[in-house]
């Protein structure tokens, strides 16, 4: 199995067609690619580390226009361009570059909302330096990939903020209906493309608010929730009806719900079920899971104290176990939230951190503390039960694991210990068991997830598909969303027959 997919064959149309038209080709011999090369990498402004670091505002201020043209003139617009086989949506990158480069920012973010219907939220927290990015032949002569998630980011933001936002016409109904389960990134993009198709499509939203992780485990300064409620609108708008508060498995169960006439079914609940690690102490007072510590901070809105009185440690000395996107969201948010120290306990050197590098690099620039090569093996808390400190252990890299990357080793006799007040374990999420528990025949894999064939998306049960972390385990969101393009490709044909 493999994350990258190729490039679709109408995709691959379209692609043709843009260079049969001209346009680009004109564009770029505007300007010889040896001048193109020459052009440095815009760089994204930011807000001064001391004073982010205190609040929950958005780090990144985005391009400007000038430096956004210039970004999209370093794009080579290569005769075989790989950045859309790097992206799980495949988005037709060239393209939508190219428009920025004539300035035409509107056209270039509907050009990025045929494969996808989240561009403002893929901007911001996508791993493009992993994904179209890292595949950018620029970045394969000049060491230095085109900038494509902070366009992408722009152009959205340019749609959004002149109030232009662009709702293309659905095909005419199909009589069918189709029940989406989660609100997430994988359900919201499903149901985006079924509405799209003509398709009747309700989301069945546990939580009272859509978005999934978007909502409850990103945090503001990387994703403001503004963003993310415009890109939900923008789904409603396309027919999309949202049903929130509603648990599938407790309030109705698949079979409740096929009875009411839904003919296909897509399983996107995410993992919502948080690891810890079984060390002596973890249930003192002051230790949570980054699912609860983030769900409490973020949706429940704590970083707006005192309008919004939800409880909430307040640590003076943090420290946040893992070295994962979601350790970075909870240290960082530590640290708004008045921590004095904040500190990073990873098993692993920095090197084998999975963590974005942007993610890693704005903390550190924070003030935020790095420990590599130690982990916890015992809290120890004080007579009223709440944690005090952690005693930890020095680890050392041996041979390389099914991960390939090199597994940590204790190093005897090199316990100490820490004063800690606040510890968040963010060491991985598993798959919430509800539906797998209240669907019988549907099949589990080994770790808990929903069983899918990877091609398809298709379940073990006929009209049942599933896509995002509840089958992946923690994933990105733009993997979950070339799940829901898949499935809902699948889905689409499935309901034809």
């Amino acid at each position: 199995m493999t994350d990258k997919k190729e490039i679709p064959a109408e995709l691959k149309e379209r692609l043709k067609s843009a260079y049969d038209e001209g346009w680009r080709r004109d564009l770029r011999k505007s300007i010889p690619v040896k001048e193109r090369v020459k052009v440095p990498r815009q760089k994204m402004p930011e807000r001064e580390a001391d004073e982010r670091n205190k609040d929950f505002r958005e780090v990144n201020r985005g391009l400007g226009p000038e430096a956004a043209v210039l970004e999209a003139r370093r794009c080579l617009d290569c005769a075989k361009p790989q950045c859309v086989a790097g992206c799980p949506v495949a988005i037709d990158i060239p393209s939508f570059v190219k428009l920025v480069e004539k300035g035409e920012f509107i056209a270039s973010a509907r050009k990025i909302k045929e494969t996808n219907a989240l561009p403002a939220i893929c901007g911001r927290v996508c791993p493009q330096e992993t994904q179209c990015e890292e595949v950018c032949n620029l970045g394969k002569a000049a060491g230095v990939p085109v900038a494509i998630g902070n366009l992408e980011r722009f152009v959205s933001d340019c749609e959004r903020l002149e109030g232009e936002v662009f709702v293309p016409d659905v095909l005419p109904p199909t009589g069918n209906k189709v029940a989406v389960i989660g609100a997430g990134p994988a359900g919201l993009t499903v149901a985006g493309e079924l509405a799209k198709k003509g398709h009747k499509v309700t989301i069945f939203e546990a939580l009272h608010i859509a978005g999934g992780v978007l909502v409850y485990g990103i945090p503001e300064f990387r994703l403001p929730k503004s963003i993310l409620r415009a890109e939900v609108d923008y789904v409603k708008k396309l027919g999309v009806e949202l049903r929130t508060s509603f648990v599938v498995g407790k309030t109705a169960t698949l079979d409740d719900l096929r009875n009411e006439g839904y003919g296909a079914f897509f399983i996107g609940t995410g993992a919502g079920l948080p690891n810890f690690m079984k060390v002596p102490g973890e249930n003192l007072v002051g230790i949570y899971s980054a699912n609860e510590y983030l769900t409490r901070v973020n949706l429940m809105r704590a970083y707006e104290f005192p309008e919004y009185d939800t409880p909430v440690l307040l640590g003076n000395r943090a420290a946040v176990i893992g070295g994962g996107n979601v350790a970075m969201d909870s240290v960082r948010t530590a640290k708004r939230l008045g921590a004095e120290k904040a500190v990073i306990i990873y098993r692993r050197s920095k090197t084998e951190m999975p963590a974005r590098i942007e993610e890693i690099k704005h903390g550190e620039e924070e003030g935020i503390e790095f420990h590599f090569l130690t982990t916890p093996i015992r809290y120890l808390g004080d007579e009223a039960g709440h944690v005090r400190a952690m005693e930890c252990l020095r680890m050392e890299l041996g041979e390389p694991d099914a991960s390939g990357r090199r597994r940590p080793v204790p190093v005897a006799g090199s316990e100490f210990t820490t004063e800690v007040d606040l510890v968040v374990v963010a060491v991985g999420q598993s798959p919430n068991p509800l539906i797998l528990q209240t669907t019988p025949d549907l099949k589990a894999g080994k770790w808990g997830n929903v069983d899918v064939d990877w091609s398809t998306m298709a379940t073990s049960l006929p009209g049942v598909y599933a896509g995002g972390d509840i089958i992946r385990g923690g994933a990105t969101v733009i993997l979950a969303m070339g799940d829901g393009r898949t499935a809902a490709a699948e889905i689409d044909r499935y309901l034809k027959k």
